[in-house]
């Protein structure tokens, strides 16, 4: 294969709803929106809808999952571009958020700030950490799917020697 072909990656999730409490979807507050997400070989995650849509708050819910998509992608992103610029990175986290907006029409994503806190060795370079920022952003599949912007606000933290 040349290295201009696209390499497809399929990605399989089984979604079943358990909300039916018996007349399934006969009235809008009859059931529940509880169902349960499965990727094969991997624990199953306890979905539902937001709580503000009816939903159970102590379940995932397909909103939080966008946005920890888009978290994560970035974090792996950025780890693989320190590690190959020779940045050492020693602890990431991040404090994500979406925003999503409902009207008459639906609702959608207007954007997600990652706000990740990034601890690099003192023998790292403080200025490169932070630019990494910029290509990892470029580099996340997830970011450069969605049709909303995201923002990065890193913070960047040198151990002392």
């Amino acid at each position: 294969m040349s290295q201009g072909m696209p390499h497809q990656h399929r990605y399989r999730v089984d979604v079943d709803w358990t909300g039916n409490l018996g007349s399934g979807t006969q009235s809008y507050r009859g059931y529940e929106r509880s169902h349960e997400i499965r990727v094969p070989g991997k624990p199953a995650l306890a979905g539902s809808s937001d709580a503000a849509f009816r939903g159970d708050a102590s379940r995932h819910n397909p909103e939080d999952l966008l946005v920890a998509a888009l978290s994560s992608c970035h974090m792996l992103a950025y780890l693989h571009l320190a590690a190959t610029a020779k940045v050492v990175v020693t602890a990431y986290s991040d404090a994500a958020e979406g925003m999503m907006e409902t009207d008459a029409d639906g609702g959608r994503f207007v954007e997600v700030v990652l706000r990740p806190t990034v601890t690099i060795s003192a023998t790292s370079d403080a200025t490169k950490a932070a630019a990494l920022h910029v290509d990892a952003h470029h580099a996340c599949f997830i970011a450069s799917s969605v049709n909303f912007p995201v923002h990065c606000e890193p913070r960047i933290v040198v151990e002392v020697a």
